[in-house]
């Protein structure tokens, strides 16, 4: 009796494979990893150019305040944003893709241009307005700044908002967390330079 059912699993076995094989080719099978889309490159391009410019900003800071706090709010947008805009870069590096957005786009881009043409992002300073922020000092060019950094954080709010928005765009994990963290700390910026601002405001 036991070596007929020995032989009988020898039989299966020797039709089917080794019992275990389905199964492990089973769990061996992965999901396919979600590839970038156009929309998320764009957005990547984008928000380098947008960076650059609230480092330029944070960069006038030393020369034109004393005040400490906005210094340091300054020393920290600076430093962020100068390495999120290096992984940003690689990120493009490593799947191929060119580090500038295109100068002619359709959307919040299509408002305005720099001198250089490269489209304008949403939340962005006109050059008019980079430039009264350079000439101030003192208690209006806290004011300008924090106004206008607050504009700017907003804007970068909107880029993640249409980045989510898009259509099969955002699905790779990293460009999802990458924006995700984008809301994060640009939420908590603008709350904190909001209560920087109202402690200038007269009354």
């Amino acid at each position: 009796m036991i070596r007929g059912a020995a032989l009988a699993l020898a039989c299966v076995v020797a039709v089917t494979g080794p019992l275990s094989a389905p199964v492990a080719a089973q769990t061996a099978q992965t999901v396919p990893a979600a590839r970038h889309t156009a929309a998320d490159v764009r957005f990547m391009q984008g928000m380098i150019h947008h960076h650059a410019q609230a480092v330029a900003m944070a960069a006038l800071v030393p020369a034109r305040t004393t005040r400490e706090d906005l210094r340091a709010l300054a020393a920290r947008i600076d430093v962020s944003q100068v390495d999120e805009m290096e992984n940003m870069r690689q990120w493009l590096r490593t799947r191929g893709a060119p580090l500038a957005l295109p100068a002619t786009t359709v959307g919040h881009e299509a408002h305005g241009t720099h001198a250089s043409g490269t489209p304008m992002m949403p939340g962005m300073l006109s050059a008019g307005e980079m430039d009264a922020l350079e000439r101030s000092t003192g208690a209006e060019f806290e004011r300008r700044f924090l106004a206008g950094m607050i504009k700017h954080h907003e804007g970068a709010l909107v880029m993640v908002r249409e980045l989510f928005g898009t259509p099969g765009a955002a699905e790779e994990t990293a460009i999802f967390s990458f924006a995700s963290d984008v809301d994060a700390d640009q939420r908590a910026e603008i709350a904190r330079m909001r209560r920087l601002l109202a402690a200038l405001s007269p009354g």
